[in-house]
């Protein structure tokens, strides 16, 4: 029996919504975990984290992972999110996805298919990913 499905509906919230913790002293954590990195004391009370950042990093992959394959090329970034916590995450909606986006970009979190499916489950993985934001006139 596969372990994707559990595991896709245990991550639900923080995949499809950014959802991260907060610890007492009001350090933001993401992924979310028992112990702040910051001050090391508990971080249980959920909250929802804006999506909002800024490119810290970034990088164009060529030679896509098993599942990943017809996304090549594509760009993943590190991105400062406005609460703090730094995250990985793949850029998308991009004109040019082999151009760079310029460190210090901002960048807004939505929801898009993380990858193909090829197993046998048929379960499409959603998660977030990040976009440079429209601009409205």
């Amino acid at each position: 029996m596969s372990h994707e499905i559990p595991r896709h509906w245990r991550l639900k919230d923080q995949r499809l919504k950014l959802e991260g913790e907060v610890c007492p002293e009001g350090h933001f954590v993401f992924p979310p975990r028992d112990i702040c990195p910051n001050c090391h004391r508990e971080a249980k009370k959920k909250v929802l984290l804006s999506g909002k950042g800024k490119v810290y990093s970034s990088t164009v992959i060529y030679e896509a992972p098993a599942g990943y394959q017809g996304l090549a090329p594509y760009q993943v970034a590190l991105v400062k999110l406005d609460e703090g916590p730094m995250i990985t995450a793949q850029l998308t909606d991009l004109h040019d996805s082999t151009k760079p986006v310029k460190i210090g970009t901002k960048v807004e979190m939505v929801t898009r298919k993380l990858r193909d499916n090829s197993d046998e489950t048929g379960l499409i993985p959603y998660g977030y990913k990040f976009r440079v934001p429209i601009k409205s006139s």
